[in-house]
């Protein structure tokens, strides 16, 4: 979101025009964060808010590739010691200077924030033991050779431990609370309202270009598209792939698109040997066994899926067909890893063979508000499931907000989500969503299904320490390609993304997870 605002406000001068708002900026945004506090949830709306107010260790571009930030530089001193030098003259946004003891605090909180739906656990994983040198430098530890170390403690933002010491996340409400180092400072939040923000003028990087940011929470697609039309606002994301043609012959608005990293995925449930609560048999009772546990039965429901056909009639051609985490471009991707074609009699003869010939009941369950066609594409995969062999009892949909806490308890049997990359490798994917899930040594930190697979295990933790880049990689493709012959999950594509602005604005899109600071680059 920083890098967006100074795109916006760089391409706004193009050509000497200026717009009446060069001051000001309203945005219509469609999710809604569910707090300040910028270590509570690693949710992309929650992220969107967070870079804008609080800064990181390092910043990763358009490509996903790392540039310093609040680091200066670091060194791995040997495979288990890195010195982490800050930069010179930043300061939170009470003036105070950014020391290593804030950098310490802050790492040493992100895996101990109460009740959050995403926490930051893996990231901070590795980390053994943390040790000030002096005000600018900090020496980390960790238990095991981590060559993605900055990779990971770079994607946790930094609190000032004086003002958030003894807070509760709740307490982030406060301006006095939620002090960082980004670009703008904190003024209010009106939950299902506004956001609203102030530029900061001793922000170390490049200047904010807007006075005041209001960000609008707008979750209903044709309500945003109206508020740009109208006016109301100057920018939107998440355009709905049906407007993009309208919005595109719309005098005065700009259409920006870009594929993205992030993939959109059923998960089915594999937590214990009883079935989910909404899996049942033919007559709606209670199974025994849980059939997500049977991987042939995850990959039944795979080949029951005309991917292609979602992107192109649910999405309007705004994704790719998926069968991994990593598109193209990231390390890790295997590229004869395909996505699964449809294959209804494969996907019958499957559940016969796992024991279902009559297949079983399914409720599938999904938000509605955090990507474009999320509702949509439930209702997609419930017919689809239907055609090849199950019952589909219902599709239910919720706001993010309230579906991303009962998905992260495991109230869900099926259901949809998303994973967006945001480094240079697959591996933070891979550790995060298909790693065994363990709380206390912080992997799994988004396994929701509780699938589990060993042999994985061990070679994406083979990968993990391996200095060697070219060797890490083929670690990672081989660990890839073991997971997903058990089908964990059920990649259905990767995200492609709209956004339009109005009155003269205009940015330049890359490659890059959905939230608009990684996706939006500065307009050349």
């Amino acid at each position: 979101m920083k890098r967006f605002l100074a795109s916006v406000a760089a391409a706004a001068l193009l050509a000497g025009a200026v717009p009446a708002f060069a001051q000001d900026l309203i945005i219509g945004r469609s999710s809604e964060q569910s707090s300040i506090d910028p270590q509570f949830s690693r949710t992309g709306n929650n992220q969107q808010t967070s870079e804008m107010i609080f800064g990181r260790l390092v910043d990763f571009d358009q490509n996903y590739q790392m540039s310093p930030g609040l680091a200066e530089s670091w060194k791995n001193v040997d495979p288990t010691t890195w010195e982490i030098t800050l930069r010179e003259g930043v300061t939170f946004h009470d003036g105070s200077p950014l020391t290593a003891e804030d950098v310490i605090w802050s790492l040493e909180r992100a895996d101990e924030v109460p009740n959050s739906p995403a926490p930051y656990t893996d990231q901070v994983a590795a980390i053994a033991k943390l040790e000030k040198v002096d005000d600018r430098t900090l020496r980390v530890t960790t238990t095991e050779p981590a060559p993605s170390l900055m990779e990971n403690i770079g994607r946790v933002f930094i609190v000032k431990q004086a003002a958030v010491e003894g807070r509760a996340s709740e307490d982030f409400m406060q301006p006095a609370v939620a002090v960082g180092t980004g670009p703008y400072k904190f003024v209010s939040w009106t939950p299902g309202e506004a956001l609203r923000l102030e530029a900061y003028d001793g922000y170390w990087g490049e200047k904010p270009e807007f006075k005041d940011v209001e960000v609008r929470f707008i979750s209903n697609d044709a309500a945003r598209v109206a508020a740009l039309l109208s006016g109301a606002v100057q920018v939107i994301d998440a355009v709905p792939p049906a407007d993009v043609p309208r919005l595109e012959q719309t005098e005065g608005v700009e259409v920006v698109s870009a594929p993205s990293g992030r993939v959109i995925y059923l998960a089915l449930s594999q937590r214990g040997d009883e079935a989910p609560a909404d899996v049942t048999d033919l007559n709606g009772k209670p199974l025994a066994t849980n059939p997500f546990s049977d991987p042939r039965v995850r990959k039944a429901i795979s080949l029951m899926i005309d991917r292609q056909l979602i992107v192109d009639r649910i999405m309007g051609g705004a994704g790719t067909p998926a069968g991994q985490l990593a598109p193209e471009g990231l390390g890790g991707h295997v590229a004869t890893l395909a996505a699964d074609q449809a294959d209804p009699a494969q996907a019958k003869a499957l559940l016969a063979e796992a024991g279902y010939p009559e297949g079983f009941g399914i409720t599938i369950s999904s938000s509605n508000d955090r990507f474009p066609g999320d509702a949509d594409l439930a209702q997609a995969l419930g017919q689809m499931l239907t055609r090849g062999g199950l019952k589909v009892n219902g599709v239910k949909v919720f706001p993010y907000n309230v579906y991303s806490k009962a998905a992260s308890a495991g109230d869900y049997g099926a259901f949809v989500f998303s994973l967006g990359a945001s480094t240079p490798t697959s591996a933070p994917l891979l550790q995060s969503l298909l790693h065994t899930y363990d709380k206390d040594a912080g992997k799994g930190a988004f396994n929701r299904m509780r699938f589990s697979d060993p042999e994985f295990d061990t070679q994406l933790e083979a990968a993990l320490q391996e200095f060697d880049e070219t060797k890490r990689m083929e670690l990672l493709e081989q660990a890839t390609t073991t997971v997903f012959a058990e089908t964990p999950i059920v990649p259905l594509y990767w995200q492609k993304n709209h956004w339009a602005t109005r009155d003269g604005l205009k940015i330049e899109g890359g490659l890059a997870e959905d939230t608009l600071a990684q996706d939006v680059r500065r307009a050349q």
